[in-house]
Formats: C-alpha cells, sequence, structure tokens
C-alpha cells in the first residue's frame, strides 16, 4: 500500500536528498522463517518502514519533470540489514520505477543479508539484482551514493548494478566488514582498504562527495542541473618542429602540429563542448567517460587524453569505453567520441592485461550500437586503440590533425629498421586529414580556428547520425580497392 508522507517529508535521521511526494510499502511486517530467538520481538520494535525507505521523491517539489525513486537505507535498523521485507520493498520499488519510467536513486547504508532470516534473506540478493536489472533493460536511469557503511549483501545486489555510483569519503565500503574480514582471513583489512577512497582509487566509484554535495550530483546526473567539466592551462605553444633538428614540412609537419604539447586534447574539447559532465570513473587517465549535455542533447562522451600518463590507452581505458557505449545504449543517447591517442599501449603489462582482446571488444561493442554515434579525431588517431574509438556512424577529423595505419616512427621501425625516417613516412601513409577524408574512411575535415564552428559541426552530426553508418562507410571504401 502507499501513503502519503506529512507536508515536511524530509526526516534527517533518513539523509533523504529531496522531499518523498509519497512513501511506499511503508506497512509492510517481516516474519520468523528460522524461528530465531526473541527476533519476534525485535521484529515487533522495529521502527516504521523497517531498514529501508522506498517512494517517490521529487527536486523542488516537482510534479512531474525531478521525479525520481528512491530506495534508502537505514543503518541505525538492524545494521541496514537485508531481509525479506527490504528485498521485497527494494523489488517493488524497481517494478514501480519502470512502469512510471523514473530513474532510481539509492541511497545505500547496509550491512550484510540479515542473519537471523538465513537463506530467506540471502535470496534477496538475487531478487533485488533481477529487478534492478529489469529496471535497466527498460532504458531507465539508476544512480547510488554509498553512505556508512555499505557492506554485504546490498553493496553485491543492486546498489552496485547502478549506472552511476558516487561514495561518502570515510565510508566503509566493501562486500564483507572489517570485523568478517578479521575472522574469515585471520588478520584485519589494512587501514587503506574497504574504504570509499579505495574504492575511488580502483575506479568502483565515479565520486567522493560529502554530504553537503550529494544532492548536487544527484542532480546533475538526472539531468537536472549543470555541473561543468573543470578545464586546464595549456602549455604555450612550442614551435611544432619536426625531430628537433629541421623544421618539419608537409606530412610531418601535420604529425607535429597533432602531437604538441599546446594542442587541446579530447578531454580539453570536452570541457569546452559540454555544458554539464558526471565523470564514469575509470583507472586509465588517457581515457575519459561522461554523461554529458551539449546543447540540448544529452549523451555520453568518451574522450582522450593524449597529455595523461604515456597517452596510449591499456586494457582498463577501452573497458572504461564499453562501459560508456553501454550506457548510451541502454538510455537511447547519442555517443560522442573525441579521439587523440598515437594508439594502444603495447607493453607487457598492457599485453599481459589482454589489450588486444579489450580493443576487438570495444570496437565490436561500437559497431553493434543502434543509437547515433560521432567521433572527432582532434589530433592524432594512430592504430586500432584509436578506431576502437573512432570507428562511428559520423567521423570527423579537425584539419590539423592526423590518423594512420601505424605511427610514422613505427612504420619506419618495420620498414627500414630506422625510426629516423620517420619524415619520410609520414608522407607515404597518407596521414592528414584531407587524406584520410579522400581514402573515405571519414565524412569530413572541420576547421580549427573557430571554436563555435566544431561545435556547430559536432552539434550537426549527432542530429544527423544513423545507426550503422560507420560500418556502410568502411564497406564503400573498402570496395573501390577489391577487385
Amino acid at each position: 500500500m502507499t501513503r502519503p508522507f506529512p507536508t515536511i517529508a524530509r526526516r534527517d535521521d533518513d539523509g533523504l536528498l529531496h522531499p518523498l511526494q509519497v512513501e511506499w510499502d511503508a506497512d509492510l511486517r517481516g516474519g520468523d522463517p528460522l524461528g530465531w530467538p526473541d527476533y519476534a520481538e525485535i521484529l515487533a520494535d522495529l521502527p516504521r518502514s523497517e531498514s529501508v525507505i522506498t517512494g517517490r521523491a521529487a527536486v523542488d517539489g516537482a510534479r512531474t519533470e525531478g521525479r525520481y525513486v528512491v530506495i534508502a537505507g537505514r543503518f541505525a535498523v538492524l545494521g541496514g540489514s537485508m531481509g525479506a521485507v527490504h528485498g521485497e520493498k527494494v523489488v517493488r520499488a524497481y517494478r514501480r520505477a519502470a512502469l512510471e519510467k523514473l530513474p532510481v536513486v539509492v541511497l545505500a547504508a547496509s550491512g550484510g543479508a540479515r542473519l537471523q532470516e538465513g537463506m530467506v534473506a540471502l535470496i534477496q540478493l538475487a531478487r533485488t539484482s533481477a529487478a534492478a536489472r529489469a529496471h535497466a533493460r527498460a532504458g531507465l536511469l539508476s544512480v547510488a551514493v554509498f553512505r556508512p557503511p555499505t557492506t554485504g549483501g546490498v553493496l553485491a545486489s543492486y546498489a552496485s548494478l547502478t549506472d552511476l555510483r558516487a561514495a561518502q569519503p570515510g565510508a566503509t565500503v566493501g562486500f564483507a566488514g572489517p570485523r568478517v574480514v578479521e575472522v574469515t582471513t585471520g588478520a584485519p583489512p589494512p587501514l587503506s582498504s574497504h574504504t570509499a577512497q579505495s574504492a575511488y582509487a580502483v575506479g568502483l566509484v565515479d565520486a567522493l562527495l560529502e554530504p553537503p554535495d550529494q544532492a548536487a550530483w544527484v542532480e546533475a546526473a538526472l539531468g537536472l542541473r549543470d555541473q561543468r567539466l573543470p578545464g586546464r592551462p595549456m602549455p604555450a605553444p612550442d614551435g611544432d618542429r619536426g625531430d628537433g633538428r629541421d623544421p618539419a614540412t608537409g606530412a610531418w609537419l601535420e604529425v607535429q602540429r597533432a602531437r604538441a604539447r599546446s594542442r587541446p586534447s579530447g578531454i580539453d574539447h570536452a570541457a569546452r563542448l559540454c555544458d554539464s559532465w558526471v565523470e564514469l570513473r575509470g583507472v586509465d587517465p588517457t581515457v575519459r567517460a561522461g554523461l554529458a549535455r551539449i546543447g540540448s542533447h544529452r549523451a555520453v562522451v568518451i574522450a582522450n587524453d593524449r597529455h595523461a600518463g604515456t597517452g596510449r590507452p591499456g586494457a582498463a581505458g577501452f573497458r572504461l569505453a564499453r562501459r560508456a557505449m553501454g550506457l548510451a545504449e541502454r538510455l537511447r543517447i547519442p555517443l560522442l567520441t573525441l579521439v587523440d591517442t598515437p594508439g594502444a599501449e603495447p607493453g607487457p603489462v598492457a599485453e599481459a592485461e589482454g589489450v588486444a582482446a579489450e580493443i576487438a571488444a570495444t570496437s565490436a561493442a561500437l559497431s553493434e550500437m543502434s543509437v547515433p554515434t560521432v567521433s572527432l579525431c582532434v589530433g592524432e588517431g594512430g592504430s586500432g586503440g584509436a578506431l576502437a574509438l573512432a570507428a562511428c556512424d559520423v567521423a570527423l577529423i579537425l584539419e590539423h590533425a592526423v590518423f594512420s595505419v601505424i605511427t610514422p616512427e613505427g612504420a619506419a621501425a618495420i620498414l627500414a629498421r630506422d625510426p629516423a625516417q620517420a619524415a619520410r613516412y609520414a608522407a607515404d601513409l597518407r596521414l592528414t586529414a584531407n587524406e584520410v577524408v579522400q581514402l573515405g574512411v571519414a565524412h569530413a575535415v572541420v576547421g580549427e580556428t573557430d571554436a563555435g564552428a566544431i561545435d556547430a559541426a559536432l552539434i550537426a552530426a549527432l542530429e544527423s547520425a544513423r545507426p550503422g553508418d560507420g560500418l556502410r562507410r568502411f564497406d564503400r571504401a573498402t570496395a573501390r580497392w577489391v577487385r
């Protein structure tokens, strides 16, 4: 059943971010499946709403726009543990959210499956996980904020299946709580483990948010407020010289321009282009992704940063890209990629992590997308590591960007065993922007002098892109050279 809330809906002890319009299933009560000593009496004394509150909330009292479904854990009630009633309320909330076509916001504060209910509690992990997936298949967004603590069954089910996840600094975040870890392994976890900060460091959460900042982050994720991606100062132009001895000319000059330290990389273009950005965090600094707004378009953006790390994505970078592609596909919104990398990381660590397989999986995922996809090569596009992000329905390239099957240095090393001949091979590779378009690989060259014109070209491409055009373009380019 549902029961309207009082006029003053927010309750500080529940930590809700926005007022509830209505609470759902507040009168559900649990049983005692194991006949656990004194458990029936404990249940009879529980505060209303048990260890989770569910209902429909609204930003600024909105009637339609700004509504979402909230699932808020209550650690004060039996440690936030998930029993049958907790699981049932979560399942019903996801189902109702799907029927009403509303996003879900999970405010987690939890322990594990409720031991006093045994296997009846444990099966709620499967039920709530399935309900979260069904909501996702309906093309609806979900976000979570992990509060202190978020552990056990809730973390191992619906809370970890949200599209975006934030955590409160200082919160315990982990599958098992520290006491259980010590009993199970014989040693307590180090202080650096099982924390919000450690989860953030390895990319398990997308943001660290103090309580005053949580509502704004949720609103940005839901597309109800703008949150800009910070820009960064770029170095002064460094001369764009060739090998450091002689002035570069022709194609080699274009390579040097594309690689210039002063040239904005993909993430710099994203900071200018995107009116709002909510980060999808990864551990590879060369690949960034965000749920963004570009003009009137909600979109997912993947942006290379050639100035971070080696500039060459490893396996983790491609996994983040696929996460971003999957989000765009599910939400039925366009994907934009801003490409700038000399190629994937080729070293032994990347090899051990399966970088080739990750490139293949990313390329395949991009080819299968049923939403519009647009790419812009803003600097250097190198080999399969760049193509896996650039093979979009509409592919654009800036006038002084380059795209090649291999770096000129790599070609010189293979064909002449002399990387010093890179300038010669730059011309042979036909890698300049105009040549890439002439080969039929990209649609058009975009001028660089006017940032507004770049943005306008991208918005027009997002509006005109047709799913499947990328592979059709590649088929045509191939057919020209097959007899």
